[in-house]
């Protein structure tokens, strides 16, 4: 054992205490603050529900014990990252910012992973795999906010390969990422991931046939939930579209249950209400 020996795995385990306490702040308040909105929305969100089926309580327990698993998984695989950067494989970019190569950082960030969860997400499909790698994920067939992190542990490791993987690339190619850029990406992820899983149809009427209906609704992935065999897009339709996986009824199920609603005023009122006491939350967590 070398002097440096004890100062890596202190590292490294502050490393897994950071991660865990990231991968689950960023869980509870994206699945929670979803969550309470279409709660406090609730007139709004049932004329929008995509499945008449509704989650049992036994359908939260399993997505939210499983998400605590998949929490401590992803601290024990991102340790990868700090091996990294010890050996000087990774190279996170330090000091001021230049927000136009951000900007960049970000998009190329976002559309890699999108690629790579679809191949992944396909493969998990298969059936010499599905059974052992996807399949407990699939339990949540009307999937709930909270389903966002319910993996087996094979997926859950598959998930977190990306980022270590990522910056081993891009650092290989002299092109290191903003460490703020990557923690953009991860909010944006879980964002999407919860909002994917909503049950609820958010986005608005229209969207599928407007000039962002490249961008992947909360129908896209219920579809595959519920069916299974289509819709292997995480951000974008693109590969769905491409590969042909796209499920061939989505337009209209998408437009069956994201039609034009007229919120009221006590809910628009609920929705300010929550939508403030989210940003309390996450400033008081950002400063703690």
């Amino acid at each position: 054992m070398t002097t440096e020996t004890p100062a890596l795995i202190d590292r490294i385990g502050q490393h897994m205490i950071n991660a865990m306490t990231f991968d689950l702040g960023r869980y509870l308040i994206a699945a929670g603050a979803i969550s309470l909105l279409l709660w406090l929305a609730s007139k709004w969100t049932e004329a929008r529900r995509i499945q008449n089926r509704k989650a049992s309580f036994e359908d939260y327990k399993r997505e939210f014990l499983s998400s605590m698993r998949t929490v401590v998984i992803f601290a024990l695989t991102t340790i990868s990252t700090v091996l990294f950067v010890e050996s000087g494989w990774v190279t996170i970019l330090e000091g001021d910012i230049n927000w136009a190569v951000f900007s960049v950082q970000v998009i190329a960030m976002i559309v890699a992973h999108d690629a790579y969860f679809y191949w992944m997400h396909r493969g998990l499909h298969h059936k010499s795999l599905f059974r052992m790698a996807h399949l407990h994920h699939h339990k949540s067939r009307t999937p709930t906010p909270w389903a966002a992190y319910s993996f087996a542990t094979f997926e859950a490791a598959s998930e977190a390969a990306f980022v270590p993987a990522y910056l081993l690339l891009v650092s290989a190619i002299s092109a290191p990422v903003y460490g703020f850029a990557i923690f953009i990406f991860l909010a944006h992820m879980i964002l999407r991931n919860v909002i994917g899983h909503a049950g609820v149809e958010i986005f608005p009427a229209g969207w599928t046939k407007g000039i962002f209906g490249w961008i992947t609704t909360t129908t896209h992935h219920d579809l595959h939930h519920s069916q299974g065999s289509s819709n292997f897009g995480l951000y974008f339709t693109w590969w769905d579209r491409m590969m042909g996986t796209e499920h061939p009824q989505y337009q209209e199920r998408f437009d069956a249950v994201a039609q034009p609603i007229r919120i009221s005023v006590s809910a628009a009122a609920n929705a300010s209400i929550a939508a403030f006491s989210i940003l309390i939350v996450i400033n008081a967590v950002t400063i703690a």
